[in-house]
């Protein structure tokens, strides 16, 4: 079965050359990096509270890099590396906001103030940052995970990088910007409701219901194209899981109350967010137990070769630029150094509230307690940025799970204390945030220095430079939404208007933690779904022992598709089996009689990189698209003046038509562009 890209040259380690000498870290690309920071970080901050999404800026990054970079000479791929990365990092901090909003919505903030806010952003993010250094020999290095959009983003430095006059890159190019044309248009008309951005619908199976329906996002496809089969597999047994059999199950005898389809639907759709998602988590947090136990040995081995690396470089040996990290000494002292400001952080946050008489065991609990899950966070979330994408990658349901022990933890060490619920939750919530820095940037960093990897980047210079971005985010982040909390307001706090933002994850998380500490969360929830992941654990490896590892059946993707809503969860599938398909058709290229093993397999190569950047180039359109989106709803203080159609019916089966026509057109195109070039061997790389 294809896993995604390891056939492909695209995949294949950088080999490093004389191009190891160009520049890397420079001035101006950190400046370039900070002010495209500045934009993403704001759109990403908006559209994660409005409808508790973000986008994954790397590639939009590295566009406007190369870009802005040729202007000025002495450019090349490395630096535009580097600004993708600080950009990168920064926008995916920004996920912050599926935690800290919470602590308004309790009540115990009224504002976010800027010291803390930006310190919290900061110390999670760095520890995030250092927590991943040992796990790029792990996870990157030595792992065939296939990092879509780490994939991608370095197809698209390669191809604005190359000689223009090499004809494949050419054709790579056209067809990078043909798929990004076609999904800008398509998010485009989705914005304006002439077409819809997904179909859904509810339905009765008995006397329950279920629901069914696929996003209209061309990137989708691209991100299914890049994972492969393997995880497209996954995800939709996940979707068997929760929508033909949870979800009609645990809607039994209630869907016949609901008299029509938008009553049925509301219905429906709010026994997934109670209760199956909560199911979803219980088998996300196993097999994300499970993954930290397998990745143990790789990551030992990358503790290990760091600090070899450390000490021939200490020793005057020379190490090769492309696996020299920052020494492993720097990175346990920062890790400690941490524990000074993240104590006096919980310090304040305790002082003055009704339980810091208890306030040396809650912080000693909670540094513990962020040290250790905070690896193990890091662990996880890097590997399922590497099997899935960073966009794609639940990392809210890590955000849950860290509420979720956190909660548990202290609510043991309090049992029997007089401490009011609300101050636990809100501590709880605190606590989390920092855990939660640590999560967002882990799931990011390890895609860049995949890419960077490609590209045959030097990872220290990619580390600080994450740092850099972290810092950039860190001072963003507390303004934005400050304002944010002034000019909307969030839905379920005290006097919030009509037009408040609803930030459901941080809604989400807080309910958690408050029914931990009330005693109201339904743990046979949870416990299902850890029964359930227990049991996809063991047919997963029944199934690669059998197969010699030729068939597998990742836990952790079949809980993204149990826990993410039914229309990604279906969508990425779909693109997966889109891409096999093309690539299937690559893989027959050049088998008649007259041509050798050699060139038939140059020429499928060459076919499987043009459908490599043809998926890169849907991804990158729609994330483009939702930047320049995203500036428009803020600016016009949350109203799209986009939205000039009335949707309905009618922009269902537009959409669908057009979104078909799309796939069709850019799959014609790239599988003509690579006929055409599968007799030319000087255009192979």
């Amino acid at each position: 079965m294809d896993h995604g890209l390891s056939t492909t040259a695209s995949s294949a380690p950088h080999t490093p050359t004389a191009e190891t000498s160009l520049r890397e870290l420079t001035l101006r690309g950190i400046i370039i990096g900070g002010l495209i920071t500045l934009v993403f970080t704001a759109a990403n901050v908006y559209l994660g509270l409005k409808v508790g999404l973000t986008f994954a800026t790397s590639i939009p990054a590295a566009v406007i890099s190369m870009a802005v970079l040729r202007k000025f000479a002495g450019h090349n791929i490395k630096e535009n590396n580097i600004v993708q990365t600080i950009a990168s990092a920064a926008g995916t901090l920004s996920a912050i906001i599926f935690v800290l909003p919470g602590l308004v919505m309790v009540g115990y903030w009224s504002g976010f103030p800027f010291w803390t806010t930006m310190l919290v952003c900061a110390i999670g993010g760095t520890l995030g940052v250092m927590f991943s250094v040992p796990l790029r020999r792990a996870l990157v290095t030595g792992s065939d995970l296939p990092y879509p959009e780490g994939v991608a983003a370095a197809e698209v430095l390669r191809v604005g990088d190359a000689d223009p006059n090499n004809e494949e890159n050419k054709k790579g190019l056209h067809i990078i910007l043909i798929g990004g044309i076609l999904s800008a248009l398509y998010g485009l008309l989705a914005a304006m409701k002439a077409a819809a951005s997904e179909v859904a619908g509810a339905f009765k199976v008995g006397a329950g219901g279920t629901m069914m329906g696929a996003s209209l996002s061309l990137a989708l496809v691209g991100v299914g194209h890049l994972v492969g089969m393997t995880v497209g597999i996954a995800m939709l047994v996940g979707v068997v899981i929760s929508f033909g059999v949870l979800l009609p199950w645990r809607t039994w005898g209630g869907a016949e109350a609901a008299v029509g389809s938008e009553a049925l639907m509301e219905f429906v759709s709010g026994t997934f967010a109670s209760e199956i998602r909560f199911i979803g988590v219980g088998a996300m947090a196993v097999a994300a137990l499970w993954t930290l136990v397998k990745i143990t040995g790789p990551v030992v081995k990358g503790v290990a070769g760091s600090l070899k690396s450390s000490r021939s470089r200490a020793a005057g040996k020379e190490v090769d630029l492309t696996e020299r990290d920052i020494p492993f000494p720097i990175v346990s002292g920062t890790i400690v150094a941490s524990l000074v400001p993240i104590g006096f952080l919980l310090w304040d946050f305790l002082r003055g509230t009704d339980i810091h008489e208890h306030a040396f065991t809650l912080i000693t609990i909670s540094v513990l307690f962020i040290l250790i899950i905070g690896l193990i966070v890091a662990s996880v979330c890097g590997y399922m940025a590497g099997l899935i994408g960073a966009s794609n990658s639940p990392i809210s349901s890590i955000g849950i799970i860290a509420v979720l022990s956190s909660a548990l933890i202290i609510a043991a060490f309090m049992n029997g204390t007089e401490a009011s619920a609300a101050s636990l939750v809100a501590y709880t919530l605190f606590t989390a945030a920092i855990v939660f820095g640590i999560a967002t940037i882990s799931n990011d960093n390890l895609q860049d220095l995949k890419t960077g990897q490609l590209v045959g980047a030097t990872p220290w210079k990619q580390q600080v430079a994450l740092i850099i971005g972290v810092a950039f985010g860190s001072v963003v982040i507390p303004p934005i939404l400050q304002l944010m909390l002034t000019g909307f307001g969030f839905q379920g706090m005290e006097g919030a208007g009509p037009d408040a933002l609803a930030a459901p994850q941080a809604a989400l998380m807080s309910s958690v933690a408050t029914g931990i500490f009330s005693d109201s969360l339904d743990w046979n929830l949870i416990l299902l779904g850890a029964g359930i992941g227990a049991i996809v654990i063991i047919i997963d490896e029944i199934l690669t022992r059998a197969s010699g590892k030729k068939y597998s059946l990742p836990a952790l993707a079949v809980g993204m598709g149990m826990y993410l809503p039914v229309s990604v969860s279906v969508m990425v599938p779909l693109g997966a089996l889109i891409g096999w398909l093309y690539n299937r058709w690559a893989d027959g290229l050049g088998t008649d009689s007259g041509s050798t093993d050699t060139a038939a397999g140059s020429r499928s190569e060459v076919a499987k990189r043009m459908g490599t950047l043809a998926a890169t180039g849907l991804i990158v359109g729609e994330s483009l698209f939702g930047v320049v989106n995203a500036g428009i709803i803020a600016a016009s203080a949350g109203e799209s003046p986009l939205e000039i159609f009335p949707g309905g019916t009618f922009a269902n089966l537009f959409g669908v038509a057009i979104f078909a026509a799309s796939v069709a057109v850019i799959y014609g195109l790239t599988r003509r562009m690579a006929s055409s070039l599968d007799s030319t061997p000087s255009t192979s790389r």
